[in-house]
């Protein structure tokens, strides 16, 4: 059971996640923006996050992301980031991903999500 920082404002993208997630015995915080994503991630230490791209504006999950990385306690924990953006504006971020100064996450996951697949990457970066 690890706990799992959710960073979305889409309520109802975290609560399917939520749903997913807490099925598989996951303890879920969920954030409403980036600046809430901030105050849960230090006062709860996640063992993995997930962050939406688009929040208050077209980037703010990237910001949160660099942020969040160039914490000392944060650096090795794992962020996946959720994205539409490859449907809505034809980015793709699979090149990107780990790159520690513009996009210093582990992985992303395109929205629509689906279930097997969000469970598939939260254990392989659970188990690392």
């Amino acid at each position: 059971m690890a706990k799992i920082l959710i960073i979305d404002d889409d309520a109802d993208m975290t609560e399917a996640m939520r749903v997913v997630l807490e099925s598989k015995n996951h303890r879920v915080i969920i954030a409403k923006s980036g600046e809430e994503g901030m105050s849960k991630a230090m006062a709860e230490r996640p063992e993995l996050i997930i962050l939406d791209v688009m929040m208050e504006t077209t980037d703010k999950g990237f910001e949160v992301a660099r942020e969040l990385k160039k914490d000392d306690i944060f650096k090795n924990v794992p962020i996946l980031m959720l994205t539409a953006l490859k449907d809505k504006m034809g980015l793709d971020f699979k090149k990107e991903a780990g790159d520690s100064v513009w996009l210093p996450v582990e992985d992303y996951l395109e929205k629509p999500l689906k279930p097997e697949e969000l469970i598939s990457k939260v254990e392989h970066f659970l188990r690392r």
